[in-house]
């Protein structure tokens, strides 16, 4: 349960982030503290129907569930899609994954594409860093990713790139216990077959 709150947050994080990138004149939402909730309009929204432009790869189809259980060694991982975020405001609609061993959730990968935001790829890096204090650059991933930690007790790693020139941000979030090393291949396979 904590991992899907992390990719909810997670994705509450770029969509505010983001916006603030997205040329619009909306810079002064950086400094606002974190406990004030987001205003309704750039508030994500859940939908039950998948969403992503032309060319955009599920989740599921991008991190087999076999290669999560050889990073974390656990036999017999399933996975299927989770919550899909969508957010008006900055064109971002996130599409996730959840993976699974003996009825518990392990992790969940979500992929968000910003269909008609002008964000690159280092400047979601950068708006992550701000926001996470303890996040660490990870080479060799995408144009851009880092690795951190976080409060609700989930490590998280999230690359950028462009793919057919829109912006995407593909994160791994799982137990505080899954280190950079585990973590780094699982993104690395989800970009690179995204």
């Amino acid at each position: 349960m904590r991992i899907s709150r992390a990719i909810i947050l997670f994705a509450a994080v770029i969509a505010t982030l983001s916006a603030c990138s997205s040329g619009d004149e909306k810079t002064d939402n950086v400094a606002k503290p974190s406990s004030q909730a987001p205003s309704p309009s750039a508030a994500p929204s859940s939908s039950p129907a998948p969403t992503g432009g032309a060319g955009a790869k599920e989740p599921c189809a991008l991190l087999p569930a076999e290669a999560v259980g050889k990073a974390v060694s656990i036999q017999g991982v399933t996975s299927a899609p989770g919550p899909v975020q969508d957010n008006a405001a900055n064109g971002g609609k996130a599409k996730s994954c959840v993976y699974s061993a003996a009825g518990k959730q392990i992790g969940a990968l979500a992929v968000t594409r910003f269909e008609g935001n002008k964000i690159k790829p280092a400047e979601m890096v950068a708006a992550l860093k701000k926001a996470k204090q303890n996040a660490k650059d990870v080479a060799g991933v995408g144009e851009g990713a880092i690795y951190y930690t976080d409060e609700n007790k989930t490590a998280t790693l999230a690359a950028a790139e462009l793919v057919d020139n829109v912006p995407v941000l593909v994160n791994y979030t799982g137990p505080a216990k899954m280190t950079q090393d585990m973590m780094t291949p699982l993104v690395k396979t989800a970009v690179d077959a995204n």
